[in-house]
């Protein structure tokens, strides 16, 4: 008997935990306040992800090992080479803020000059386990790629949203 309660009763926790720590996504509202992120660029640069407050923001997490990331590529360049320059009324310009999630860097720095990933912020975080880097773990990232739009003010507007809802949002907000 109490086999019969504790087996199902088992599954359930372990389902919870696997939902809770693996398929569930970001939690972040729209509107709500996007956690200040320090690191170091590709360039050795010091970087502030609050210095970029007045401007749209795409934070993009992603890893070199990962399919569908590589995919998205193309579409990333793309939209940032529509979008960013341009003039929008309530910000000053467009930038991708990229995040590689890596046990190692061997791949990712040819990656991002093969796909020509042309803007600046690129940040490479190395950890064994990739998901629970720093970074994974403050933006409640639980797989790649995952992208957080954010508005000038520095609050989230989008969480994985489709490259042409990107481009369409960022377009009824230019000048």
């Amino acid at each position: 008997m109490t086999r019969k309660i504790l087996t199902p009763l088992i599954l359930i926790v372990v389902g919870l935990l696997l939902y809770k720590f693996f398929l569930k996504p970001p939690s972040f509202d729209n509107g709500a306040d996007v956690p200040d992120l320090k690191g170091v660029l590709i360039d050795g640069t010091e970087f502030r992800l609050s210095d970029l407050k007045g401007k749209y923001v795409l934070l993009d997490f992603w890893g070199s090992w990962c399919p569908p990331c590589r995919e998205d590529l193309p579409a990333l360049k793309r939209l940032y080479e529509e979008h960013h320059g341009q003039r929008y009324k309530e910000a000053q310009d467009f930038e991708i803020v990229s995040i590689a999630l890596e046990k190692s860097d061997k791949y990712t720095l040819k990656i991002i000059k093969e796909a020509g990933l042309s803007w600046p912020y690129h940040i490479i975080d190395i950890n064994k386990i990739v998901l629970l880097s720093s970074y994974a773990q403050a933006f409640d990232v639980k797989n790649v790629p995952t992208k957080f739009l954010i508005n000038p003010e520095g609050k989230f507007m989008g969480t994985n949203l489709t490259f042409e809802e990107m481009d369409r949002i960022l377009k009824d907000r230019r000048k």
